[in-house]
């Protein structure tokens, strides 16, 4: 009926390696979600923003909003100018740019 005090003494001594066992799910869990949410995320922002910074004028590109038009004219680091019909013309920010259909290829330098 009564333990003793050998037994006693075994039974509680955890320590560090308890703890550590206590964080393994959380640490598997968030390199989960680091590996199948954060860095495809990260990579495709950066392939986006590579997109962006890569327009010029000619391209057919397709916007956030299902507008389909040919860039006429790039402004300035934050917004291009678009045809979206012959001789309309709308200002579009770049970053709402979501596909580049056709790419013009950059002028042959003499």
């Amino acid at each position: 009926m009564f333990v003793t005090p050998a037994f006693a003494q075994a039974a509680g001594g955890g320590g560090a390696g308890g703890a550590f066992a206590t964080f393994l799910p959380l640490i598997l869990i968030f390199l989960i979600m680091y590996f199948l949410l954060i860095r495809p995320q990260q990579k495709k922002m950066k392939q986006h923003k590579q997109m962006v910074e890569a327009l010029r004028r000619g391209d057919q590109i397709v916007t956030q909003g299902g507008l389909i038009g040919k860039i006429s004219k790039v402004k300035d680091d934050e917004e291009v100018e678009v045809e979206i019909a012959e001789n309309v013309r709308v200002r579009v920010v770049r970053h709402t740019i979501v596909q580049v259909l056709n790419k013009t290829e950059p002028a042959e330098k003499a």
